[in-house]
C-alpha cells in the first residue's frame, strides 16, 4: 500500500477539496445504464451502473453519504478506478436521493437503513451477478458496516467484502461533533439540504410531515429528533443513534472488511475507533492515517486519488488477483 501524503495538512482544506476536486468518469468508454430497483411496495431505488470492457471480476456497489447521491465526486472517481480494474460498478442512491423523492413513497432515508441495499444485492445475485462488494462513504459507510453485521455468517453468501470510509460508527458522538463551532459550515449545509428534502416530500405526500416547527430546527440532532426518528418509529434521535450505529454490529461481521479513517476528521472523533472489535474481529482491517479530513484523501503526488487506489488494491487482494500498477 502506498503511504498517504496529503495534498494539504489542514483537515478542513482536505475536506472541502475532497468535495469539490474535479473527477473524471469516462461515460463514453463505460456507458451508464439507469435502473430502478423495487425494494418494497411503493419504493424504488435508483442505481447507475457501468460495465468494464471485459467480463467483470465482480460487482461493486458504491453507497453515498448524507445528502449525497450517485453523482458524488468520490463515487465517480471510485467508479472510474474500479472499471479500469475490471469490476462492474453500481452507484446506489439511497431512498429519496438522486432526485427520486417521487418514487420512494412517503419515507426519508436514515443512517441504518439497510433493507434497500440488501434488496438490490439480492436482486443482483438472483440475476447471476457477483461476487458483490460494497463501499460506503460517511453515512453510507455506516449502512454497509451495519448490513454486514446484521447478516453475520449468512453475509458470506451475498457479499464478497465491505469497505467503509470516513464512517460515523457512533452516530451520537458524531452528531455532537458536528455541532461544534468549527463545523458550522458543514452543519448548515447538511441541515439546509435536509430541510429542503423534507419540504419536497411533504409537497409530494401532503400530511406526511408536520412542518410547523421546521424553521426552529437548528441542528442535525433537532432534525433527527423531529423527523427522522418519528418517520421510522425510533421515537427520539437518541434512540435512533443508539440503535442504528455501526459500532453495535462490528463484532458480528463475517466478511472481509476494510475501514479507512483519518485521525484528523473534523466530523468524526477518532476515539470512536477505539472499539474492541478492531482488535477482536479478524474480519476487520482498520487503516488509520494521520491526515485526510472527512473524505479528503487527496494525495500530494499523482495518482491523486489515493483512496481509490487503496480500494482497488484491497479488492484484488481479497479476490487473490495480482495488483497491477495503479492507473489514474
Amino acid at each position: 500500500m502506498r503511504p498517504f501524503a496529503p495534498i494539504f495538512r489542514n483537515p478542513h482544506l482536505l475536506t472541502i477539496a475532497g468535495n469539490y476536486w474535479r473527477r473524471n468518469l469516462d461515460t463514453a468508454r463505460f456507458p451508464v445504464s439507469e435502473r430502478f430497483f423495487q425494494t418494497e411496495p411503493g419504493v424504488k431505488i435508483l442505481v447507475h451502473s457501468q460495465q468494464p470492457e471485459a467480463p467483470p471480476l465482480g460487482d461493486l456497489i458504491l453507497v453515498h453519504g448524507l445528502e449525497g447521491s450517485s453523482n458524488a465526486g468520490y463515487a465517480q472517481s471510485a467508479a472510474q478506478a474500479a472499471l479500469l480494474a475490471g469490476y462492474a460498478v453500481h452507484r446506489f442512491n439511497m431512498r429519496s436521493c438522486g432526485g427520486t423523492e417521487a418514487v420512494c413513497g412517503a419515507t426519508l432515508y436514515h443512517s441504518g437503513q439497510t433493507s434497500d441495499l440488501l434488496s438490490v444485492i439480492r436482486q443482483l445475485r438472483i440475476e447471476g451477478r457477483g461476487p458483490v462488494f460494497l463501499t460506503g462513504y460517511s453515512l453510507g459507510g455506516n449502512v454497509v458496516l451495519k448490513l454486514a453485521g446484521e447478516l453475520e455468517e449468512s453475509g458470506q453468501a451475498l457479499i464478497g467484502g465491505v469497505c467503509a470510509v470516513s464512517t460515523p460508527i457512533d452516530l451520537a458522538a458524531c452528531a455532537e461533533r458536528l455541532g461544534h463551532r468549527s463545523n458550522i459550515l458543514y452543519a448548515r449545509r447538511f441541515l439546509a439540504r435536509l430541510k429542503a428534502r423534507v419540504s419536497r416530500k411533504e409537497q409530494l405526500s401532503p400530511g406526511t410531515f408536520d412542518l410547523s416547527n421546521l424553521d426552529n430546527i437548528n441542528t442535525i440532532y433537532d432534525f433527527d429528533n423531529e423527523f427522522t426518528s418519528v418517520s421510522f418509529g425510533f421515537g427520539t434521535a437518541s434512540r435512533y443513534y443508539a440503535t442504528q450505529s455501526a459500532q453495535n454490529f462490528l463484532e458480528r461481521i463475517r466478511v472481509p472488511t476494510l475501514v479507512v479513517q483519518a485521525k484528523d476528521d473534523p466530523l468524526i472523533p477518532f476515539r470512536v475507533y477505539n472499539h474492541p472489535a478492531f482488535e477482536r474481529n479478524p474480519c476487520l482491517k482498520l487503516v488509520a492515517v494521520e491526515r485526510g479530513g472527512h473524505l479528503g484523501f487527496l494525495s500530494r503526488h499523482k495518482p491523486r486519488f489515493w483512496l481509490d487506489e487503496l480500494m482497488v488494491g484491497w479488492l484484488h487482494e481479497i479476490r487473490n488477483i495480482n495488483v497491477p500498477d495503479f492507473v489514474s
